[in-house]
């Protein structure tokens, strides 16, 4: 099998095409949550905190010199960041458990009674021509 072949077959199964499917949703999903938590979640927050915008939150390590910008270690950006992945994972999991749930429910339906072995339907032939 050649190798262009090969990837092709690859590329077309069912499950690389729902794994793209869900990394571009996830993708599009992180940007939403970004923008909830930096739009939305944060400046109340900040302003509850007595008017504190977390994005500009930093500690100067180094300070700016001529056209060199100041070096930062910008933990108010890193908060936003683990908020951020917080929400994610949150609605992750929920997603997984719901998933868990409903694949449970589908294990528990009671199944069909099995059809009895072949030896036991014989077994019945034989017992009913002896009772004709």
């Amino acid at each position: 099998m050649s190798f262009a072949s090969e990837f092709k077959e690859f590329a077309m199964k069912g499950n690389v095409v729902d794994m793209a499917v869900g990394i571009i949703i996830g993708a599009a999903f992180g940007k939403i949550v970004a923008s909830f938590v930096g739009d939305v979640l944060m400046p109340p927050l900040g302003l509850a905190l007595g008017g504190v915008d977390f994005s500009d939150l930093a500690i100067v390590l180094k300070e700016a010199v001529g056209d060199v910008p100041a070096v930062k270690l910008a933990w108010g950006k890193f908060v936003q960041t683990v908020v951020d992945f917080i929400i994610i994972a949150l609605a992750v999991f929920v997603g997984i458990k719901a998933m868990n749930s409903m694949k449970k429910k589908e294990e528990e339906a009671p199944a069909a009674p099995a059809a009895p072995p072949k030896q036991e339907v014989l077994l019945e032939e034989i017992r009913d021509l002896l009772k004709k």
